[in-house]
């Protein structure tokens, strides 16, 4: 078995290489399959899922009340938020702050990231950590790091997507823990019998147990 360090790693350095596919600098501009997303604002969003850990480890440990993994997600604004809420406004714009010096930069800046997590991971312990996004609580780092790997798997086949390219093929760890996560999700929202019976009864199947 895998731990979270190793498959958020593995799924980290997929984003450079994502990145640098020609499809995606050449789109750059363009409307990306998310509404009120361009690709370079998409491109941005996903960079900023590995681009925010190192700051956020050489943060202070924080004071703020430490929640379990499901908990943040009953307290971030964005998951009940409309597309023009003030929550995803900012995600947009910060977004398109990211991807501003284009496609290759931006691959470059990750893929430091990642070579500068590949050592800092592998010692530090399972402290709390917070981003400045959120509000005040915190999420130990292994928790933090299962809240990136489902954002960098979703925002990667969002940006393969856009550009009319092959979603990345994830590394399997990865994917048990991001599904995982999002059937988690799901049955918060859907509830326990929607979520079986999409899985195992297609007759009785919903028409939809999207996690968001």
């Amino acid at each position: 078995m895998t731990s979270p360090r190793h498959d958020f790693l593995a799924l980290a350095g997929s984003v450079p290489d994502l990145l640098r596919d020609p499809a995606v600098g050449a789109a750059w501009p363009a409307p990306s399959a998310l509404a009120g997303f361009s690709v370079s604002g998409l491109a941005g969003h996903l960079a900023y899922q590995v681009l925010s850990i190192p700051p956020a480890l050489a943060e202070p440990v924080p004071s703020e009340p430490v929640v379990p993994l499901l908990g943040h997600y009953e307290r971030v604004e964005w998951i009940d938020a409309g597309p023009d809420d003030e929550i995803n406004v900012r995600i947009r714009k910060g977004g398109e702050s990211e991807g501003a010096l284009g496609a290759g930069a931006l691959a470059d800046r990750v893929a430091a990231a990642v070579a500068e997590l590949a050592t800092a991971l592998a010692s530090v312990e399972n402290r709390p950590v917070r981003i400045p996004l959120w509000g005040p609580w915190s999420l130990l780092l292994d928790d933090f790091l299962t809240t990136r790997m489902m954002e960098i798997a979703v925002h990667g086949d969002d940006l393969a997507v856009s550009v009319g390219i092959p979603t990345p093929r994830f590394a399997p760890g990865a994917v048990d823990t991001v599904v995982g996560l999002l059937s988690r999700l799901a049955v918060r929202r859907h509830g326990q019998p929607a979520v079986l019976r999409a899985l195992s009864r297609a007759e009785r199947a919903p028409g939809t147990i999207a996690a968001f």
